[in-house]
């Protein structure tokens, strides 16, 4: 019998110290993305023009990162699923699957900034573009980081292993969902 961290075995406040970690992480990045997306709706009322700039964005893009991001939260949901039935090989797969969608989202996201950078719309063209790359660029890194999070996970999940960190990503992943359900309709609708 291997000896586990005790890390992996305590609680605190009846709750698993992995889940009480990814809980103070968000509660972290809220006040990034808080202060980002507050700043952002100040600016945004007090600049009428930033309508103008905001007509530049591609909605149907935004709408499509949209599902892609709503449907591997689905997947990561279900990875959670069958972690808590002891199915290591299927969390795994539907952890591939929900990192495909991050990657999806990553190579959508490239192909909207490449088109609007070269129709000159960049970061130092004024402050909305600023405020668009800025916000857009933070969480397609939270994007990133949760898809290399995952393959971590999916590998030892994959062998049956430390499947309590299959909800502790899921909880991650599902809070990059919710930043974007905020960050698209303020770039991408409000016009």
């Amino acid at each position: 019998m291997s000896a586990r961290p005790i890390a992996t075995t305590r609680s605190a406040s009846g709750m698993p110290t992995a889940r009480l970690a990814v809980w103070w992480v968000i509660a972290s990045e809220i006040v990034i993305f808080g202060g980002l997306l507050g700043s952002y709706i100040m600016h945004r009322l007090a600049h009428g023009i930033w309508a103008d700039y905001a007509a530049n964005t591609n909605p149907w893009i935004g709408l499509f990162n949209t599902f892609v991001l709503l449907t591997s939260s689905l997947s990561a949901v279900l990875a959670h699923q069958a972690a808590e039935r002891g199915d290591g090989q299927r969390a795994a797969k539907l952890l591939y699957a929900t990192t495909g969608g991050g990657l999806l989202f990553i190579c959508v996201k490239a192909f909207e900034w490449s088109y609007e950078i070269s129709h000159g719309m960049t970061i130092s063209s004024n402050t909305f573009w600023s405020f668009y790359y800025t916000a857009a660029g933070i969480h397609a890194a939270h994007v990133i980081a949760g898809c290399i999070i995952m393959l971590f996970v999916a590998a030892t999940a994959k062998k049956n292993l430390e499947l309590h960190r299959v909800e502790v990503i899921g909880i991650y992943w599902h809070f990059v969902d919710v930043v974007w359900i905020f960050l698209f309709p303020l770039l991408y609708i409000a016009k």
